[in-house]
This record gives C-alpha cells, sequence and structure tokens, in this order.
C-alpha cells in the first residue's frame, strides 16, 4: 500500500495495521525516514483512529531496537520507572516527591522525560531544584543510579528518535502516537515497575490491554495531567499489574476532594521545590493519597511482599516526616 493510500485508509478508519506493519512504519518514522508532510499526515491519522494493540506491539517492538540500555541496580527490589512528560499548570508537579521518598527507602528510581515542558513545570525543573540534574548520558545516568538511586535521564539520550516524534507536538499542536510510547519504554530489558497513567478512560483501556499483552509490570492509575503522580487532593484508582494478573490496590476516592493546605505555586520549580523539601523534612504532611502510591511502589517493586505491610511502612514514614 502507497503511503497516500495508508493516510486515507488509516484516516478514515478503515484499516488497522498488523504488528509486523505497524513495527516497518514506526522504524521508518524512528529513523526519520519519512518526509515532513506524511510523517505528520500518518502521526495525525493514527492519532484520528486510535492505536489498536497489534499497532502498539510493533512501535514497542521497534522502539526496542533504538532504545540505549541501562543495569538494573543489583538486588531483589526492581528499580521504579517514572515518565516524566507532563508538566502540570492547575497542581503541583509532585512527581520528584515521589521519586525522593522512593529513594530513602533504597527503591531504585530512573525518571526519564522531556527538559521542556508545554504545559507547566516538567519535573527536570523541579529535580534541577533539588540538587538532582539531569544525565547527559546513559552512562552517567548509570553512575547517578549505582551511587544514588535516582537519575532523571532526557528521551533524547535515552532514544533519540523517539525524542524527535515527541518534539513534533509543538509543530502539530498535538500528542501522537511516540507520546504514548513514552509512557512505557523498558531501558532495563523488561526488568522494572513502570508509572504509567493516562486521563481519559479510552486511553486507560488501551494501556491496560498493551501492558497485560507485553508482560509488563506496572502500577496504573488515571492522571488529570499526564504525569503517573495521584491528584494530593483525591486519590484514583491505583493498580497493579504483573504476570498476566491485575490488583486494584486502592479504589479512587469519591465524594467531595480533601483539603491540601500550603501546596506551593505550580507555575514555579523554586516553589515546587522548596514545598517537596518542606514535606521531607516534615515542615508540611505528605498528602495521604501520596501516601498511597508510596505503599503501593514498596509493594509492587519488591520492597516488601506484602501489601499490608506497604500500607504499614508508608504510613510510619509520613507519620515520621510529621512528626519531624
Amino acid at each position: 500500500m502507497s503511503t497516500a493510500a495508508l493516510i486515507r485508509a488509516l484516516g478514515r478508519g478503515q484499516t488497522s495495521l498488523s504488528e509486523i506493519e505497524a513495527y516497518t512504519l514506526f522504524s521508518a518514522m524512528l529513523d526519520e525516514g519519512l518526509a515532513d508532510l506524511e510523517l505528520g499526515a500518518l502521526l495525525y491519522a493514527l492519532r484520528t483512529k486510535g492505536e489498536g494493540l497489534e499497532e502498539l506491539l510493533g512501535f514497542k517492538r521497534a522502539i526496542a531496537e533504538r532504545l540505549y540500555r541501562l543495569q538494573a541496580p543489583a538486588g531483589e527490589i526492581q528499580p521504579v520507572i517514572i515518565p516524566a512528560y507532563g508538566g502540570r499548570v492547575e497542581s503541583a508537579n509532585l512527581l520528584p516527591l515521589l521519586a525522593l521518598l522512593l529513594q530513602r527507602f533504597g527503591v531504585p528510581v530512573l525518571m526519564h522525560g522531556s527538559l521542556e515542558s508545554n504545559d507547566g513545570v516538567a519535573a527536570a525543573y523541579v529535580l534541577r531544584e533539588l540538587g538532582t540534574l539531569p544525565s547527559t548520558s546513559i552512562f552517567q545516568a548509570q553512575q547517578a543510579l549505582d551511587q544514588q538511586g535516582l537519575a532523571f535521564l532526557p528521551t533524547a539520550a535515552l532514544c533519540p528518535g523517539l525524542a524527535n516524534l515527541l518534539s513534533l507536538r509543538s509543530r502539530l499542536g498535538l500528542r501522537n502516537s511516540a507520546h504514548l510510547m513514552a509512557k512505557v519504554l523498558e531501558p532495563f530489558s523488561g526488568m522494572g515497575l513502570h508509572l504509567v497513567s493516562a486521563s481519559q478512560p479510552e486511553c486507560m483501556k488501551r494501556l491496560r490491554e498493551f501492558l497485560h499483552a507485553a508482560g509488563t509490570s506496572a502500577l496504573l492509575l488515571q492522571s488529570s495531567a499526564g504525569d503517573p503522580c495521584v491528584n494530593p487532593a483525591q486519590r484514583p484508582q491505583l493498580e497493579r499489574i504483573s504476570n498476566g494478573g491485575s490488583e486494584i490496590l486502592f479504589d479512587a476516592e469519591r465524594g467531595p476532594a480533601r483539603m491540601i493546605p500550603n501546596l506551593p505555586n505550580p507555575s514555579s520549580a523554586a516553589a515546587t521545590a522548596l514545598w517537596t523539601r518542606q514535606v521531607l523534612e516534615g515542615e508540611i504532611p505528605l498528602p495521604l493519597p501520596l501516601v498511597n502510591q508510596l505503599a503501593c511502589c514498596l509493594y509492587a517493586s519488591g520492597y516488601t511482599q506484602d501489601m499490608n505491610q506497604a500500607k504499614a511502612i508508608a504510613a510510619v514514614e509520613a507519620g515520621g516526616l510529621a512528626a519531624a
């Protein structure tokens, strides 16, 4: 099928790609093998149609062949992989706080994402204010993981072709398939706990189906701003996906949102970093939904084999912060 015919068929929803077709197409996209006009049209057509499971699996295979790999730190605890591509306008970016809490427990954390934010304050900005600079290479990220247990790796250093596709958002005015695949990158060759989120139910359904089919270990949650961090005012459902099965670790909270005092200015990286530091030093209480997500991460990463124990550990940590 010609490129024009493929654009027409995808745009009209008349066809879906097989896994091998999707692999071939996305490989060409990642390798800059398509002209700009055709690339933009295909990305728009896929976005309009919605990527099917076979297509996502084909995209995953194409990325896997072009993704630079890291070695998971030694030990039984799985590294937690946090995509940081959102940046929040309406609420503070608490991803760095979650990462630093996990680091305290000795859980390795790799954050990957953009050094820029189209919508608000990127996690990289907040981390920089807190003293954690982005790694400039895979080697540097590996060193940071091994020595500090926390690294932020820009997408351009992890998968340059994917970073190029992500950057098209500013030109096309909308997200594309690369943004969906960035949520599920596997820098540790299939190992690790992925934090995965989406704001729309249909996207959540597709991600759940993909995670099961790909055999990916993940904590899946609904996000209001793209990043996989709970709303500090109202906890979403927190679902663990592992070994082909699902487990609801926390149900979504219903009713009015809880009041969270003294949240920082969401448009200021410095204010968010200061607030994060105050929480870590016990000057401001850790929001309960974040305590719940911390417990899920401790359990799903293998820090503890019992969810009730993970809840207790997270509660003790939160109490310790409050008493500090």
